[in-house]
């Protein structure tokens, strides 16, 4: 079977909702990641054959095609198509995986895999907000769905909770752990971990100049334990607090995907191998446990051990789902989300999947690991796993 490479990897710095990103529209950011993907590679933009971009507040400013409008706002030509895709949180994620398809299957051989979400300009819930405001229907989960399963809808907050109580996962467990999260994030930014993944955006500031967005805005160095402890749970008794869970992010990131006669043509230098790509789907009630199964299914067909995997991302929507992971696995803790995780550095949706990669791709280099393995929890009771193979 035809190879799938990585050739290139980027991510702007996470703004934190109404900082220093806010005034990009998504349309924009995105489209600078696209334009950086191919002049960081030396790629003629119009030899992309397709763009792949996640999103998942398709709404407002991310409506009407924000695959296409980011093509539209970028340096690329407009006879390089696109598409936009929602697979909740791993939207970006299954973008890489559609990517690396189409290039293994010999259909294609350059494609991008992005995603974009800004959280302050398009918020959290947004399609469904509107739809109700104007009264469209019932809602997305049908009589029929709520019977089958006893709810009225799904809630990744209550199937946090859910997975904190079925691996024994305490609140203080959860609050060292959001605290670690913050410390391994700013030790990374303050050892220029993320200098080679991250593409700086231009800001303007309320002076009027204007200065480059280079780092995440969410990082609390000073973050304390006592600190993360005062914070009141999100749930009247509950364990998930706006503290151990994923911050609301801006921003964008995107891979460029080649084909073994890309990497000839174009005289392009690989950072990496896809070697294994799985999605799975499980209970959508307690939703966010599926990164295990799906996990073991990657390495079975990877013909691989937890223990052959240098590094893992595991995004952190909130922090019960790393730990959860990392007991049901047995993975090395020191492996995981080895410069932080959205806790710290935020969680824009529809551009986490391919964020994570672009970290994953430069720490598994930079600390010249061979294999990683990202996976994340998705709305719906979904998870994508990826393994690559640092080149």
């Amino acid at each position: 079977m035809p190879e799938a490479y990585i050739v290139a990897a980027l991510r702007t710095a996470g703004g934190r909702r109404g900082g220093r990103l806010a005034g990009w529209h998504p349309a924009d950011m995105a489209g600078e990641v696209l334009s950086a993907l191919v002049a960081h590679a030396g790629v003629d933009p119009a030899a992309i054959d397709d763009v792949i971009m996640g999103c998942v507040s398709q709404a407002g400013e991310q409506a009407s095609h924000i695959g296409r409008n980011a093509v539209l706002a970028s340096t690329l030509p407009d006879s390089v198509p696109a598409v936009s895709i929602d697979r909740q949180c791993g939207s970006s994620q299954q973008a890489l995986h559609f990517a690396a398809q189409a290039v293994m299957s010999g259909v294609q051989d350059l494609v991008i895999a992005a995603g974009v979400e800004s959280m302050t300009r398009v918020p959290m819930g947004s399609p469904c907000s509107l739809y109700a405001k104007a009264g469209l229907g019932v809602g997305p989960f049908s009589p029929r769905i709520q019977h089958r399963y006893g709810v009225e809808t799904f809630s990744q907050f209550s199937g946090a909770e859910m997975v904190a109580v079925k691996y024994g996962l305490d609140r203080e467990q959860l609050d060292v752990y959001a605290l670690e999260s913050h410390r391994r994030a700013a030790a990374a930014t303050g050892a220029g971990a993320f200098l080679r993944e991250i593409l700086p955006l231009p800001v303007q500031g309320p002076d009027g100049s204007t200065t480059l967005h280079r780092h995440d805005e969410g990082i609390r160095p000073d973050a304390t334990a006592e600190a993360i402890a005062a914070v009141k749970p999100l749930q009247e008794g509950g364990r998930i607090t706006a503290a151990n869970a994923s911050q609301v992010c801006d921003g964008a990131a995107g891979l460029l995907v080649a084909s073994e006669t890309a990497l000839r043509r174009h005289n392009l230098t690989p950072l990496a191998r896809i070697h294994t790509l799985v999605v799975t789907g499980g209970d959508p009630v307690i939703m966010l446990e599926e990164p295990i199964p799906a996990t073991r299914r990657a390495l079975q067909r990877a013909g691989l051990s937890i223990a052959d995997i240098d590094l893992y991302e595991v995004n952190e929507a909130f922090a019960p789902i790393p730990l959860a992971w990392l007991q049901a696995t047995g993975a090395d803790p020191a492996r995981l989300n080895v410069n932080g995780g959205a806790i710290a550095l935020g969680h824009p949706l529809g551009a986490s999947g391919a964020k994570l990669m672009a970290t994953l791709v430069h720490a598994l280099r930079a600390r010249g690991g061979r294999y990683g393995l990202q996976t994340m929890c998705e709305g719906g009771g979904l998870a994508n796993v990826t393994i690559i193979e640092a080149l």
